[in-house]
Order: structure tokens, then sequence, then C-alpha cells
């Protein structure tokens, strides 16, 4: 039990004109770079916090490095926390919220995200990786935390 992993990572809710952003994960679980096994799953972008990056700071970097486009710290808001669990990973995820967001995002790591794409909310793809679902869920009943 002691070699398990265990951290912090987020995902961001990026709202356009009432479409959700989400990318596709690559199926082959070395590329698909998830600790909690997302390969072939949709996901929001996100990623696992640095030491000293507040949740916005990492929210930013992230969305910098997946999608290629700059998001103001100013323009997210943290609005869910969940404990994502698999039989060798445990993860405190926190949801950030960011709406109007005016940029089309570019596939910036091919190898982990294969695509990025607008969906409307109640035209979700599946699968939906299962922390970014959490976050979708506690946002639609709205609720901050549901273990």
């Amino acid at each position: 039990m002691e070699n398990l992993k265990i951290g912090n990572g987020f995902g961001v809710m990026v709202l356009k004109d009432g479409k959700l952003l989400l990318g596709k994960r690559h199926a082959d679980p070395l590329k698909a770079d998830s600790e909690l096994h997302g390969e072939g799953t949709w996901t929001m972008p996100g990623g696992k916090l640095r030491f000293g990056e507040s949740f916005e700071e990492g929210a930013k970097r992230e969305v910098l490095e997946e999608t290629g486009v700059e998001i103001s710290i100013d323009n997210l808001k943290v609005v869910s926390l969940t404990n994502d669990i698999v039989p060798d990973a445990h993860f405190v995820t926190v949801g950030l919220f960011c709406e109007n967001y005016p940029y089309e995002p570019k596939v910036m790591e091919p190898d982990e995200i294969t695509e990025w794409k607008w969906f409307p909310l109640d035209k979700l793809p599946s699968p939906i990786f299962p922390p970014s679902q959490k976050i979708l869920n506690n946002y639609n009943a709205g609720k901050f935390y549901k273990y």
C-alpha cells in the first residue's frame, strides 16, 4: 500500500456558447498519460497540480499546454471537489469553471489528446473520464463536494 499514488489534480469545465470543451484521450494507456486510467475517454482540460501553484494557476498552465490558449485566472472559479480512487491511485480533484471562452483549441499534445470538440451539455459523448464526469455531476446538481 505504501507505493500507491496519491495526488492532487484538476479539471477545467470550459464553456463557450453553451457548449462544453472535451478532448479525446488516446486509446493507448501509455499515451493517454492517466494514472486514473482514462484511456479512450473524453476529458476536460486538466492535469496535476504542481508544488506552489494555486488551483487557478495550474488550470491556466494546463489549458495553455493542452489547447494552446491562454485563459485569464480572473475567468476561473473553483466549483467542485471530489475523491477519485482506482485500485492503484488516489487523486483529490478540484473542478474549475471557465465560461465565455472566446478561442478555438488546438491539439498541442497529440500523443495524449487526439482531438478537442465542443459538445452541447445535453448531448455529451461517452465515455467521459470519471473525474470529469464527477465535476459535471456536481455542477449540474449545484453541489461542491460529493463523495
